[in-house]
């Protein structure tokens, strides 16, 4: 029991402290209705849980979050086996998503880089190449410095270094976001 409370108690704490930065995430949430307001595309990455947290963020705009709406662009860099073994065998796996986004990326588009560290190399570099790009970045971080503060256009960072805090905060905001396009789509 002490362990499910304790998991209770951190939720509960990380959550608070995001409730302060409200404004930054709906901030945030307003980049993701403009880019798509003008045609662009919304791209994932991510490793791991933030893999599958890429792809469900895709999912929630292909498909639909709450609302009935048009279908939305929005791709998860991470689900292409193909292209991911092909450029992790031909270059490295650093490259796997930067690759796609130099072939798909446009000006105009979103890049949401998910990492609880900020340091993966591969989320590092698809940022770099999203911003050589023109293409905003949104960094889900957790809360220490890392390399997407160098590389995104703005890094959302979860005031926890709990890798489970850091994802259930980032599965949140990110449907805050979809909600955010659902209720622009509604108008």
């Amino acid at each position: 029991m002490d362990v499910v409370k304790q998991g209770m108690a951190q939720h509960a704490e990380v959550l608070a402290a995001m409730a302060a930065r409200a404004d930054e995430i709906a901030m945030l949430g307003g980049w993701w209705t403009e880019t798509l307001a003008a045609g662009g595309t919304i791209f994932f990455c991510g490793n791991g849980g933030s893999a599958a947290d890429a792809q469900h963020l895709a999912a929630e705009l292909v498909g639909r979050y709450h609302a009935e709406r048009r279908a939305l662009p929005g791709i998860a860099l991470t689900v292409d086996t193909s292209i991911l073994t092909a450029v992790a065998n031909d270059y490295s796996y650093a490259r796997v998503f930067a690759r796609q986004i130099e072939a798909l990326g446009r000006a105009g588009d979103l890049l949401v880089a998910i990492s609880t560290s900020g340091n993966s190399e591969n989320v590092v570099a698809a940022a770099q190449a999203a911003t050589a790009r023109d293409m905003r970045v949104i960094g889900l971080t957790g809360a220490e410095a890392c390399e997407l503060d160098h590389r995104a256009t703005h890094v959302l960072h979860v005031p926890s270094t709990v890798t489970a805090r850091i994802q259930e905060m980032h599965m949140m905001v990110g449907h805050i976001w979809c909600a955010m396009v659902d209720a622009y789509y509604a108008c």
